[in-house]
């Protein structure tokens, strides 16, 4: 009977430190924040047949480091928690890029500053102000850089389920959010009152019917067919049977997210400004898109220049054009055809 009652004793003081931690997210402006167990993943057979198969394309450096990826604590030993956060980027019911000519569109989450500088700054300040209180413990941030499979945690600590087009879905703000988190060696414990939302996509298939390419089927995409894939991560040349699929997204897609029952307009929390698209001289008006004749004239200098502070300085400046010139193609077989 005494250790019962000192077992709940030690499960209220951790379920006390995970509120704080949890209060402190919410205050450094995260949309939404949760502690999960640091665990292996729930999925590993899954993750593994996805490699097999090849659907991570010709991105060789999540093979490398797949078995990683299923167990967070072979990134940091003594971790015994994730704190996981996510920050939304467009609310819900957020209105289609409209097509233009001689525009190339733009995924939303890169209209904005670089969401890895955003959520890394704050995390690192929250590593900083925990490792200060709590000497001795462990830290390691994560926010797409790190092998850590970041959806699948953030379920488990609430954020949301994983919709049948992989990302993750929370009942309130839909799936226009950014993920990061801490891996950390505190004893953190979900609170009692955290939510584990369950899987609302129920027999709806919009966004496996509505991919330009067919790459998603069930809970998996094969990302080599996938546009997001193709404009930002693929090297080479666009496969040829895929080029007029491409449409003219010329970074990422949102494709699936518009067709989303789940991201249809609701009352929800303004936009954080910091992920509004920006207003550059080489973009017509704020950037929801790329004017595809300036990115084919590009110097090295000028997408260094053009692309400062933006996620979209992950495609290098031989693959943004390559983006533009199938973006230009596409617009102009469409005006032939209409």
């Amino acid at each position: 009977m005494g250790e019962s009652a000192e077992n709940a004793g030690q499960r209220e003081r951790m379920e006390v430190l995970s509120r704080a931690v949890i209060a402190r997210c919410r205050a450094m402006g995260f949309a939404l924040a949760g502690v999960c167990e640091c665990s292996p993943s729930e999925h590993a057979e899954h993750v593994r047949a996805w490699f097999a198969q090849g659907r991570h394309g010709s991105m060789a450096y999540l093979a490398r480091l797949g078995e990683e990826r299923l167990d967070p604590r072979r990134v940091l030993p003594e971790a015994r928690a994730i704190i996981v956060v996510a920050d939304q980027y467009a609310p819900r019911g957020d209105a289609s890029p409209v097509k233009r000519d001689g525009v190339g569109r733009v995924a939303r989450y890169a209209h904005g500053e670089d969401y890895h500088v955003l959520i890394k700054d704050r995390l690192h300040a929250l590593r900083d102000e925990l490792i200060a209180e709590h000497p001795g413990e462990h830290f390691r941030a994560f926010c797409d850089t790190a092998p850590i499979l970041e959806r699948e945690h953030a379920q488990r600590a609430g954020l949301g389920w994983i919709g049948k087009n992989t990302l993750l879905i929370h009942p309130r703000l839909g799936s226009y959010t950014l993920l990061g988190g801490l891996l950390t060696s505190l004893p953190l414990v979900p609170p009692r009152e955290q939510e584990r939302h369950e899987d609302h996509c129920g027999s709806c298939t919009r966004c496996i019917d509505a991919c330009p390419t067919g790459a998603i089927s069930a809970y998996s995409v094969d990302a080599s067919r996938c546009i997001s894939y193709l404009t930002i991560e693929r090297r080479e040349p666009t496969p040829p049977d895929l080029r007029e699929k491409v449409s003219d997204w010329i970074f990422g897609c949102d494709v699936c997210q518009e067709v989303c029952p789940h991201n249809a307009p609701v009352r929800a929390a303004a936009d954080d400004e910091r992920y509004a698209p920006r207003v550059n001289d080489a973009y017509r008006g704020p950037r929801r898109g790329l004017d595809l004749l300036a990115v084919l004239g590009w110097t090295a200098e000028d997408r260094a220049r053009e692309l400062r502070g933006s996620a979209m300085k992950r495609a290098t400046l031989e693959m943004i054009r390559r983006n533009a010139a199938t973006a230009m193609e596409n617009q102009r077989r469409a005006a032939g055809e209409a």
